[in-house]
């Protein structure tokens, strides 16, 4: 590779790495594989031996990946937020105060390639010349925390931060419950004058904090429920979940913890076995998965072992660490500026499965949107036993080549459903059938339709097809719509008796009618009547105006449209010319309204709302209580102290616009807690300001002006240097 190419692909790799870095630190949501940032790494690192002189000191190969939402630098080095030090702390917009750690916690050297650990073990058998043990452990995938403890009570709670710095997380870790605020003395402990109680009077634990499966999909559910975007995986739940602002939502997330390393000035323990092993009897958690192996042969065995059972653990685990056991030859070996020369991670390939493909159904959802989903031959995967997996549509199945009696390869993902990601051609038995996507619709029979810049097919069967009027009638009572307490399991008795098949039907139901059903009890009915009830009094005309499922009619564009006509019978009358002076509104969206209010059926159907109650006009109260914001168009992104709904709220309410992308018509970018890359990077690209939560709430009190920028920080909080003899850890 000539000199120019090499420089280029190390500032792309750099960049790439980043990029990736953050994501997966900071904002919990990964752009890239576990193992493709780990092979980009590697190259990297081959680059910078290859051409020193293009080595840097802040090169993603010299440094711990930071999960400091207010720490984080572009590579041109311009803070995305700015510190304001304290003699013991530094202060971060996120709510979170941050606390340099005593002892760095660095990241350990990962591998894919079992000869790499072989190599591991020979160069620390030569650095330590003598006899000594690995202790083999667990790698959990979640997210790293150190815990001290000070006179037997949890003191302190941070995260990994940038290896310095974490963030002091101590309100939410005291609601984990296997995390002990005051540790308990072991049986038969007698005290003594000179060791009052066994544990140290100060000692720091560190280890990871993760998401059972189990928790991990009823959260997952919940959110997909809500309409809000699923986490990818455990690891990311765990970690966005600890950085909530509430406590008490964290208790309620199912967070556990498992211990792996201890820290302090003589600990009375010569191996790290030990240090674990009486940790345990104080109540901490620690692992009992750990073996003691002698040589690599052993190493090897406990590795194969668990890239088999792990499959069959309740929580996520993506490699087994290996450590060298004697703490006294830890400290002889040493670290280098990123990892230690005593401990390396052997990594696991990306959990899938490959099981029999049995049959394929084709749903239909609530825009008529036809989904193929895969039935399986059930399979162990990541904690759970699967039986069915996306196709997501007929390109993907025809990309795959996917036959019915094919084996597939099925991973798990951020989807409740797993997807199917290829097909072991090599096993393809000799009856294998090549699936037909249907040309009507599987549930009422009409020709299916498909436009040629969507890859999905679709019933036009909008008022006859009985999935589509179900899940409508679902979206019409939702939190985000007309906030009625009902389940699917609800709206399907009721559809199935006839008592419901338009959305007005609802308010038409009585007392008698629902007692007279299977299931229900009088406390059950009045609760129902009196959400229904309450939902035409307190709803507004932009939720009224989402919850009748016009085709392409978000939350926002509804506001947009509640705003611009002010009542549904403007919005009925309004030409598309009118409709295409809404700046939300583009054609598709035009048309689409157009079409829905020259159906009779649906001009009855307000009718029958209106009639019911419903809010089909925009009322005093809900107009701009201030033009503070007029003129101004505003990105949110990250968490606030209030939901993001109504932080949009306000917005409107102060005469402002919400919008969903970042581009040069936007006036500034709304940022909370860990807010998007990609947003940040386009708003630093266009010059366009960045506004924290404290500073809104202080625009909205009074006209001041925005910012004409971001100010740069002065600087990354200085590093500890570790004191002479001093002892720093991974972990």
């Amino acid at each position: 590779m000539e000199v120019r190419e090499a420089q280029h692909r190390i500032e792309e790799l750099r960049t790439q790495l980043e990029a990736a870095t953050r994501a997966y630190y900071v904002d919990s949501v990964p752009i890239m594989s576990d193992y493709d940032f780990d092979m980009l790494l590697k190259e990297l690192e081959a680059l910078e031996k290859a051409f020193p002189q293009f080595d840097a000191p802040d090169s993603p190969t010299h440094k711990v990946g930071s999960d400091l939402s207010g720490s984080y630098k572009n590579r041109t080095g311009t803070a995305l937020f700015a510190y304001s030090k304290k003699p013991r702390q530094i202060e971060q917009a996120n709510g979170f105060e941050q606390h340099p750690h005593r002892y760095p916690m660095l990241s350990l050297g990962n591998t894919y390639d079992i000869s790499e650990i072989e190599a591991f073990a020979q160069r620390a058998s030569k650095g330590i010349g003598n006899a000594f043990t690995y202790s083999c452990e667990l790698k959990f995938d979640g997210t790293a925390i150190c815990l001290t403890y000070r006179h037997g009570k949890l003191f302190r709670a941070l995260t990994r931060g940038d290896g310095t710095i974490g963030d002091d997380v101590t309100r939410n870790v005291k609601r984990i419950k296997n995390i002990p605020q005051e540790l308990h003395r072991p049986l038969g402990f007698i005290p003594t004058a000179s060791r009052p109680e066994p544990w140290p009077e100060e000692f720091e634990i560190r280890g990871e904090i993760y998401m059972p499966y189990a928790a991990f999909d009823k959260l997952n559910s919940q959110r997909i429920h809500d309409e809000d975007q699923p986490f990818a995986n455990p690891r990311n739940a765990a970690s966005g979940s600890l950085k909530l602002i509430d406590p008490k939502e964290v208790a309620e997330r199912g967070l556990e913890c498992t211990l792996y390393h201890m820290l302090g000035e003589q600990l009375p323990f010569e191996t790290h076995k030990e240090a674990l092993t009486a940790a345990a009897t104080w109540g901490l958690p620690v692992s009992d998965k750990a073996r003691i192996c002698k040589t690599i042969g052993e190493i090897e065995e406990f590795i194969d072992h668990w890239d088999t059972e792990r499959k069959f653990l309740p929580f996520a685990t993506d490699g087994i660490v290996i450590k060298v056991n004697e703490l006294a030859y830890q400290k002889a070996l040493g670290f280098t500026a990123k990892a230690p020369r005593w401990a390396v991670a052997y990594k696991f390939k990306a959990e899938q499965a490959l099981t029999r493909l049995l049959s394929i159904d084709y749903q239909v959802g609530r825009t008529g949107a036809v989904t193929p989903v895969a039935n399986l031959e059930p399979v162990q995967l990541a904690g759970t036993v699967v039986k069915r997996a996306s196709l997501h549509n007929s390109e993907q199945m025809a990309l795959l080549d996917i036959r019915i009696g094919d084996m597939v390869y099925v991973e798990k993902g951020g989807e409740i459903i797993p997807k199917i990601t290829g097909v072991e051609l090599s096993q393809r038995p000799s009856d294998a059938r090549l699936p037909h996507f249907p040309d009507c619709c599987p549930d009422c029979g009409t020709p299916l339709v498909k436009d040629e810049d969507e890859a999905k097919s679709f019933c036009p069967n909008i008022n006859g097809c009985p999935t589509q009027i179900k899940s409508r009638l679902v979206h019409f009572l939702s939190r985000k719509a007309m906030n009625v307490i009902a389940g699917d399991a609800t709206i399907e008795q009721l559809y199935n008796l006839n008592l419901v098949d338009t959305p007005d039907e609802f308010y038409t139901l009585t007392k008698e009618q629902l007692l007279g059903l299977d299931g229900w009890k009088e406390r059950s009915a009045e609760r129902f009547l009196k959400s229904l009830d309450e939902s035409r009094k307190t709803t507004g005309f932009d939720k009224v105006l989402y919850a009748l499922g016009i085709r392409h009619i978000g939350e926002q564009t509804a506001k947009a449209i509640a705003k611009q006509f002010k009542d549904i019978d403007s919005l009925a009358a309004a030409s598309r010319e009118a409709l295409l002076e809404v700046e939300d509104i583009g054609e598709v969206i035009a048309d689409s309204i157009i079409a829905w209010f020259a159906d009779d059926r649906n001009k009855d159907m307000i009718s029958r709302l209106k009639a019911a109650g419903l809010q089909f006009e925009l009322e005093d109260k809900e107009e701009m209580t201030t033009d503070l914001l007029a003129g101004k168009t505003i990105v949110i992104s990250g968490n606030f102290s209030i939901s993001r709904e109504q932080m949009k709220e306000l917005i409107l309410m102060n005469g402002g616009k919400n919008s969903g992308s970042v581009s040069k018509k936007t006036t500034f970018l709304l940022a909370g807690e860990k807010p998007g890359p990609e947003k940040l990077k386009k708003v630093e690209a266009l010059g366009i300001p960045i506004v924290s939560e404290q500073e809104f709430m202080e625009m909205i009190k009074s006209p001041e002006p925005v910012p004409a920028a971001q100010p740069e920080a002065s600087g990354a909080p200085e590093k500890p240097e570790p004191k002479e003899g001093e002892q720093l850890s991974l972990f």
